[in-house]
Order: structure tokens, then C-alpha cells, then sequence
């Protein structure tokens, strides 16, 4: 029995509204998606690295994006995030699927190869694993790992709309139906936001990479506390909003 693929799955739209394109402004001359596709491919452990979009003509600057640089892209439902991923590790063949989201431009593959090697560890044990659950990394290192065995599980058994776009939520909030494990960082910093959801964390982001980004491309997690400790008022940018802001936003508008 050969070696399982591990498929790294960057999920990608530009229907943000509150921070509308996000995924393709530029920071230090190149769009974020290629920084983040550029910083996943660190990883020692992912395989292969694709996008997964949505094939509607808002995203379309997406695919081109991909064919641009030959970044390999499925583009398939805008909501049904369920069948994005499926039809996406169907297509490449993923047997294992690393999950990452293009708001984390700072997806750091050190971290990404911890939450791996930890569900290589228990891939008997669990159908999931996460590194947020509860959080202890910055928000915005969020990784998740995932056989295709769950991923095609959910795709055949979860009906409602919902939770098809929010298919994380759903396994780690019907915890009887899946069995999920976490990684904890020894330090909880699930304080500090590094992800990319409203202006400030654009400006955020921008001033993270004009600090680091020239001296070191592949800068990690240890990179930017040890900046954030030298100059703290960049971590004031972005401070006030809070994790998970765009899920529990959506939650309000399905209970209307």
C-alpha cells in the first residue's frame, strides 16, 4: 500500500464584503494568495498544494490568478463549500486534506506540519483534526487536516445549506457525529489576530510583511511575536475585532 497524498486545499472567494477582493490585494508587490500559496509550499509534509474557488464570474480574477502563475485550481460552488473540497481532492487525488483559508496570509508550514503530524499520529483515532478547537495560535494560523473518507462522509450526509458552507462548525458543533482532535500551541495566543477580514487587518498585514518579508521570506510564527514584542503598537492595528467574526455574522443572518 503506497504513501497517502496529502493535498493541501487553499479555499479562496472574493465575495468578502466587508473587506471585498482580499484575497488578491498585493502586499510587498505580490497578491496575497501567492504568498500564502508560496508559504504552504514550505510545508515538508504537503504534497501537493491547489485552490479551491468558485466558478462564478465574481471570482474569475481567481482562476486567472492560478492559470497565471500555474497554481493547479478546482472552481465549483460558491456556498456548497462541502462539494468545493470534494470535487477538489477528487480531482488531485488527495487522500489526506490540509485545509487552509486564503484570510490567513500568514499560514505559517511549521505549525501546518505540527497539525499533520499529529493526525498521522491518530489517524485511527480521529475524523478530524484542528488546531483551533479551542484556540491557542494566533488567529489566522488556523490549520485542519481531514481524510477523504470525512470529507466524502459529510458531502453525502449533510443536507442543510448551512452547514454545507460552514462544514468546519459543523463537525467540531455535532461533536457525537465526528471524532476530532486538537493540537495546542504551549503558549496560548489566541489573542493575537493575524488574520484578514476588515481594513486594519489589511494594514496589519502590510506592515507584518514590510517588516519581515525583505529580510526573510519565509518568515514563521516566532518571526512576527518577536516583532510584535520590539514594536507592540503594530499588534494595536487590528486589535478590536473579535475571532471568528465572519461565522458568527453568518449564524445571525440564517436566524433571522
Amino acid at each position: 500500500m503506497g504513501k497517502d497524498m496529502i493535498l493541501g486545499v487553499i479555499k479562496a472567494r472574493l465575495g468578502s464584503t466587508r473587506l471585498p477582493g482580499k484575497a488578491l490585494k498585493e502586499v510587498c508587490g505580490k497578491p496575497l494568495l501567492r504568498h500564502i500559496y508560496e508559504r504552504i509550499a514550505f510545508s515538508r509534509l504537503i504534497d501537493k498544494t491547489v485552490i479551491a474557488t468558485a466558478d462564478t464570474e465574481a471570482n474569475k480574477p481567481i482562476v486567472e490568478f492560478a492559470e497565471r502563475y500555474g497554481i493547479d485550481y478546482y472552481a465549483g460552488s460558491e456556498s456548497d463549500l462541502i462539494d468545493r473540497i470534494y470535487n477538489a481532492a477528487k480531482k488531485f487525488k488527495g487522500d489526506i486534506i490540509v485545509k487552509i483559508g486564503a484570510d490567513c496570509p500568514f499560514a505559517d508550514p511549521a505549525v501546518i506540519d505540527d497539525v499533520i503530524q499529529f493526525y498521522l499520529g491518530h489517524k485511527d483515532k480521529y475524523d478530524y483534526v484542528c488546531n483551533t478547537l479551542p484556540p491557542t495560535y494566533p488567529d489566522g494560523l488556523d490549520t485542519e487536516v481531514l481524510p477523504f473518507s470525512t470529507i466524502e462522509r459529510a458531502w453525502r450526509e449533510i443536507k442543510d445549506p448551512f452547514w454545507r458552507e460552514w462544514i468546519s462548525s459543523y463537525i467540531v458543533e455535532h461533536p457525537g457525529q465526528y471524532k476530532t482532535g486538537n493540537l495546542a500551541n504551549e503558549q496560548d495566543l489566541s489573542g493575537l489576530r493575524w488574520t484578514l477580514d476588515y481594513e486594519e487587518d489589511y494594514v496589519f498585514v502590510c506592515r507584518v510583511f514590510e517588516k519581515l518579508y525583505p529580510k526573510k521570506k519565509f518568515f514563521l510564527m516566532d518571526d512576527i511575536l518577536r516583532l510584535l514584542r520590539q514594536e507592540p503598537s503594530i499588534a494595536e492595528i487590528n486589535k478590536k475585532y473579535a475571532r471568528n467574526v465572519a461565522y458568527y455574522d453568518a449564524r445571525k443572518e440564517a436566524n433571522k
